[in-house]
């Protein structure tokens, strides 16, 4: 029996952050999302999100509601879920870019797939694991609180912290020595310099990290996203593997990455790929490549979250997981969904993404 989409709704949701959440491209103080629910004429729902991210992906949350109310959704009202390679053809023919708006479309036919067919994604994706370990992302700051976010952070569990970086290179080595010291031993380090050195101050850090023994297990988008020469400049100069992130959104990219050896990983986004279709059309080319991935996100709430999760738990190739979001704000409104233990990710037996509601929803346009 046809499940067919009858409706699309679009609401806000705002939670704030434990504390700001600093990069070398800006700051953040409160995560705000665009959650869409997917209606059906069987009473089935359907969930995405998407934040708001333009210094990255150029979408706003008017932006993707636009392009969701506008383009989009329309071209989905009374498609069949079941028949999902033509209702995402649809989402990604739509219009060009707006990542974003895709992605949350994209997990919200997803999760009707998982629902119809009673399985939950990690299952029907691969079903290599159900369970994640992630890291946690200490913000950029001063070298004082950064220790101490360091050391809180191993007192809650986590076993790996993604230092932010990029800001002040003359301080940033002095920054990672100071963790490096206050953390157990075994503690893994990944650095996410978010585009913010040149080439050659890449290089220059890198092998100085190298030099002091700091044990760096990647370093994440050390130059510009459009800098292709530069990133194989640095890849190539560097023994710590190389994670290219704002420089691959699209398979196209992931092409451009995997033949010029610009990079040794790739970091999988759904708001930049769109979505889970494209994510494991991303993921596949990786691995036929002998190209490691990890599973990433913007500062994404628990749907979003859980979409993403859901896709690592399925991929062997998914290696390396970021997705601390849910655990950077003040609460969870997601009900139902992965659980977010800390460092630890656990993901349900439920069908779709498996969840139930969200509290905290209001008007789009409050």
């Amino acid at each position: 029996m046809p499940v067919r989409i009858t409706e699309i709704k679009l609401f806000k949701l705002a939670v704030p952050l434990k504390t700001p959440f600093r990069t070398a491209l800006r700051t953040v103080e409160t995560m705000e999302s665009l959650v869409l629910a997917m209606h059906t004429d069987t009473g089935h729902v359907g969930w995405g999100e998407a934040p708001a991210t333009a210094v990255i992906t150029g979408d706003t949350l008017p932006s993707i509601a636009w392009a969701v109310e506008g383009v989009i959704g329309p071209q989905l009202i009374g498609g069949d879920v079941e028949a999902r390679e033509e209702l995402l053809h649809r989402v990604h023919t739509a219009m060009v870019h707006n990542t974003s708006a895709k992605a949350a479309i994209d997990m919200a036919l997803y999760d009707l797939w998982g629902q119809k067919l009673g399985s939950p994604l990690w299952k029907l994706l691969g079903g290599f694991r159900n369970t994640l370990e992630t890291d946690l992302t200490i913000s950029a700051g001063s070298p004082e609180t950064m220790v101490e976010d360091s050391r809180r952070a191993v007192e809650e569990g986590y076993r790996i912290l993604k230092v932010k970086v990029g800001r002040d290179s003359a301080g940033d080595l002095e920054r990672l020595c100071r963790i490096r010291e206050a953390v157990p031993p075994g503690t893994r380090l990944r650095v996410d310099a978010n585009q913010g050195w040149t080439p050659k101050e890449a290089v220059r850090m890198i092998r100085a990290m190298e030099d002091r023994g700091l044990d760096v297990e990647l370093v994440e988008q050390p130059v510009g996203a459009e800098d292709l020469a530069g990133l194989e400049f640095v890849t190539s100069r560097v023994l710590t593997d190389i994670l290219a992130d704002e420089a691959v959104f699209s398979v196209r990219d992931g092409v451009e990455i995997i033949r010029r050896r610009a990079a040794d990983l790739i970091n999988l986004k759904l708001m930049k790929t769109g979505g889970l279709y494209q994510a494991e059309l991303l993921c596949g080319l990786a691995q036929a490549h002998g190209v490691g991935c990890m599973m990433g996100c913007m500062l994404e709430g628990g749907v979003a979250a859980t979409a993403a999760a859901q896709f690592a738990a399925a991929k062997r190739n998914v290696r390396l997981v970021d997705l601390d979001g849910p655990s950077l704000g003040r609460f969870n409104p997601v009900q139902g969904g992965a659980r977010f233990d800390g460092p630890i990710i656990r993901l349900p037996d439920t069908p779709g993404l498996g969840i139930t509601g969200v509290q905290g929803l209001e008007p789009l346009m409050a």
